[in-house]
């Protein structure tokens, strides 16, 4: 098999905000709760030490999208994210249009700020809703009402923002199937241009995992209200083009998008990760940066700020590939496997023609595409990628 060579493929950045008022309990992300004043210029200014020194690793490329998540990064004023956003792209160039997102928690919304947001350069917001009821969202130990989930939805509406996503739970803790569908109802009445919907998991390391919580639905009510949930969206116009993602025409998430057509970002800040395609060297490289805020601080800028680099050996690299691919519902082409991993399409044949017996996906010429079957088993579907030991 003739390997053929590596292209970089769309370049994104993502810059990691990691304070946040309380922890949820069913929260896994890199998060510290606040604990007085937060060092918002001194953090800018280590996010840009930061970006100084893994520029050498993205010469010449073009920035697609930029993405602040956490964290609350709404916590951080505008201000601060303007300075940011300027030395980024002074340093970096950006394309025309860049999407620029950034995640918003309701109960950190403030009247002005928004608008301070769009002026910094912002332009896409994406809300962690995750219910519209009030008993849901304090047994999931969130700071915000749904009053407040409304009014700061409508806030950002009036300062600009019409690209907004609300990011929704279901099978939540004493969740029924009309309380998750009644959720939609109030989400579809903001007119948001995208809806993030997604099962509560108990993720390792999380309050929720050791102490799970009372009243959880069954997976059969989960699948319940999962179907139930997709048909009010494809009713309401929000076509699904990922696992828990449903956008109006032309809203998809562009940034998310390249994350799992194994596109290329750049991780900054505590606790960020990042993957890069190194032309020169034919290879993947995946990059995290420390994970304590008070560490990050300290070291920005200086190899002790890197967690870890790693380079992806070309057996893991179709498992990688579809691991992300494998979530969009439009699936993958066969030429895009190819440049993104540096393999040849033979690498894949195998298991292709043993996911298609399973009737895990179909082949229309060139592109694969997962069935309504292989969405439901998206693991199984990809575990047939991992690498023999």
């Amino acid at each position: 098999m003739t390997a053929p060579a590596l292209v970089p493929p769309p370049l994104s950045l993502y810059v990691h905000i990691p304070w946040c008022v309380r922890k949820c309990p069913y929260c896994d992300f890199n998060s510290h709760e606040q604990r007085g004043e937060l060092p918002f210029a001194q953090y800018v200014d280590a996010l840009l030490a930061d970006l100084d020194q893994d520029l050498p690793l993205v010469w010449g490329r073009t920035v697609q999208t930029v993405f602040f998540g956490g964290g609350t990064p709404s916590l951080m004023p505008p201000d601060h994210i303007e300075r940011f956003l300027q030395g980024a792209s002074s340093r970096l160039r950006f394309a025309p249009g860049c999407e620029i997102t950034m995640e918003a928690n309701p109960g950190t919304a403030e009247h002005g700020r928004f608008e301070g947001y769009r002026a910094a350069g912002v332009n896409r917001l994406s809300f962690g809703i995750q219910s519209f009821d009030d008993g849901c969202l304090q047994r999931l130990g969130r700071i915000h009402d749904s009053a407040e989930a409304e009014a700061a939805v409508r806030l950002a509406q009036d300062a600009g923002f019409d690209n907004i996503n609300l990011d929704l739970m279901y099978a939540l803790p004493g969740q029924s199937l009309a309380m998750a569908e009644h959720d939609l109802e109030r989400a579809f009445a903001l007119e948001p241009a995208h809806i993030s919907h997604y099962q509560l998991t108990m993720e390792p390391n999380t309050v929720f995992a050791a102490r799970p919580p009372a009243g959880i639905p069954d997976e059969d009510a989960g699948w319940d209200m999962q179907e139930h949930c997709q048909a009010l969206l494809a009713r309401a116009g929000y076509a699904q083009y990922e696992v828990s993602a449903y956008a109006r025409p032309g809203r998809q998430c562009a940034h998310n998008v390249n994350y799992w057509r194994y596109g290329d970002y750049l991780g900054i800040g505590a606790g960020a990760h990042g993957k890069l395609t190194l032309g020169h060297e034919q290879t993947v490289l995946r990059r995290w940066k420390v994970k304590y805020p008070s560490r990050f601080l300290a070291s920005a800028g200086s190899a002790e700020s890197i967690g870890g680099d790693e380079r992806i050996e070309a057996s893991r690299r179709p498992f990688e590939f579809m691991l992300n691919a494998l979530r969009l519902v439009q699936g993958f082409s066969i030429a895009d496997f190819t440049v993104r991993t540096g393999l040849p399409a033979e690498a894949i044949a195998a298991q292709l023609d043993e996911a298609s017996t399973r009737g895990w996906i179909e082949r229309r010429g060139s592109q694969v595409q997962p069935t309504e079957q292989g969405r439901l088993f998206t693991n199984d579907v990809v575990a047939l990628f991992l690498p023999e030991d």
